[in-house]
């Protein structure tokens, strides 16, 4: 399968740039967050970053596919992501719309075709941003060895939300750094990949070499040209 890999300069970083300069899109993300039973936060930031590769390589997404244009739009532009939640009858709303639901072991997280940034859809619209603060009921275990680890910055603070969003972006890059083949295995595998948060001195190691970082364009929550993830696959390496 050939898949699509977008425009050379990176959409990651805070100076402007050509990408600025292109009509802007957004890709929405949603994260089911009923009262009673909420994800666990990195389940939630896993279940995220695989729902974004999920779309990557869906047939829709490639070609003449339906949704391929406005992914072919939203890649060549500035790379925006934004996570919401919904709860009951808003969640059956979005499960309603075009998408596909990406479950893990607690988390259910719907991804939606990119849309332009002015133009959510209603029902994905009037759904909050805000709230998507999540805790771990235990320290996440070690990464097993081969498996992608998205390295996230010891350093920052970010809401749950916000580091979804920038998961999601780290498994992005890794994924544009892949060869055809080396896609179509992580695909046929389920995406397998963990996010852990790295050691401060691991950290220097790893924005240092040469793998796939995530410098975040000072949106919202933290400063421009901070680095967020790092993408480490086993086949970068």
């Amino acid at each position: 399968m050939t898949y699509e890999t977008p425009a050379s300069d990176s959409p990651f970083r805070a100076e402007p740039g050509a990408r600025d300069l292109a009509p802007q899109f957004v890709l929405p993300l949603v994260v089911r967050m009923e009262r009673a039973a909420p994800p666990a936060r990195t389940d939630a930031l896993e279940t995220a970053a695989r729902a974004v590769l999920v779309l990557l390589g869906d047939e829709r997404s490639l070609g003449d596919g339906e949704w391929a244009q406005a992914v072919r739009d939203w890649q060549d532009a500035r790379i925006r992501k934004v996570v919401r939640r919904a709860r009951g009858a808003e969640w059956r709303r979005a499960e309603a719309l075009p998408g596909v639901t990406v479950t893990g072991k607690t988390a259910e997280v719907r991804v939606f075709p990119p849309v332009p940034l002015d133009g959510w859809p209603k029902d994905l619209a009037k759904l909050q941003v805000s709230g998507t603060d999540l805790d771990d009921p235990e320290p996440p275990a070690r990464p097993d060895p081969g498996t992608p680890v998205l390295w996230l910055n010891p350093d920052l603070e970010m809401s749950a939300g916000k580091a979804m969003a920038q998961a999601g972006h780290g498994a992005q890059l890794a994924w544009w750094e892949l060869t055809d083949e080396q896609r179509t295995t992580w695909q046929d595998a389920g995406f397998p990949l963990v996010v852990r948060t790295a050691a401060p001195g691991h950290w220097q190691e790893l924005t240092t070499g040469g793998l796939p970082v995530v410098r975040d364009a000072g949106f919202t929550e933290i400063a421009p040209g901070s680095c967020t993830v790092v993408a480490d696959h086993p086949a970068l390496r």
